[in-house]
């Protein structure tokens, strides 16, 4: 499937739903699994989670890019799967750099309210080391999503 036919509906749903498990894979191959939040785009059909430099999905995406972003929805019966490659980016390391904006836009997106003093959250993400993880959508497979009529 190319991006470019992700249905609208599809699409939709995924950018309403942050609650996602990340499938990376180890350096034997086998699957590693992580409960984190993320945000997607429609328009560029592209997921964005905040992740820790230096823990092991990071590692293994810088190894093997190929992912799969699997999103939950509001019963166990709705669900997307999406496979995809992951892009990083750098890791932020000045207070309100292009990063740190990036990160700030993630959880905005994610988040009930938006961060209420983006200064102490640049300098958090600064110390644990933050960085994005993107994962462009290059194929998927849902159960139980609402359709377009």
């Amino acid at each position: 499937m190319a991006t470019e036919t992700l249905p609208p509906d599809v699409a939709r749903w995924l950018a309403e739903h942050h609650r996602v498990v990340l499938v990376t894979l180890r350096r034997d191959g086998s699957s590693q699994s992580s409960n984190v939040a993320a945000t997607f785009d429609p328009g560029t059909a592209t997921f964005r989670i905040s992740v820790t430099d230096d823990r092991a999905k990071t590692r293994n995406v810088r190894r093997d890019p190929r992912v799969v972003v699997h999103v939950l929805g509001d019963d166990f019966w709705s669900y997307c799967s999406v496979s995809g490659e992951v892009t990083l980016s750098e890791v932020t390391t000045e207070p309100g750099d292009a990063t740190g904006r990036e990160l700030l836009e993630v959880y905005n997106a994610i988040a009930a309210e938006p961060h209420p003093d983006p200064d102490e959250f640049f300098a958090a993400m600064v110390a644990e080391k933050r960085l994005v993880l993107r994962v462009r959508a290059t194929s998927y497979a849902a159960s139980g999503l609402p359709r377009d009529r």
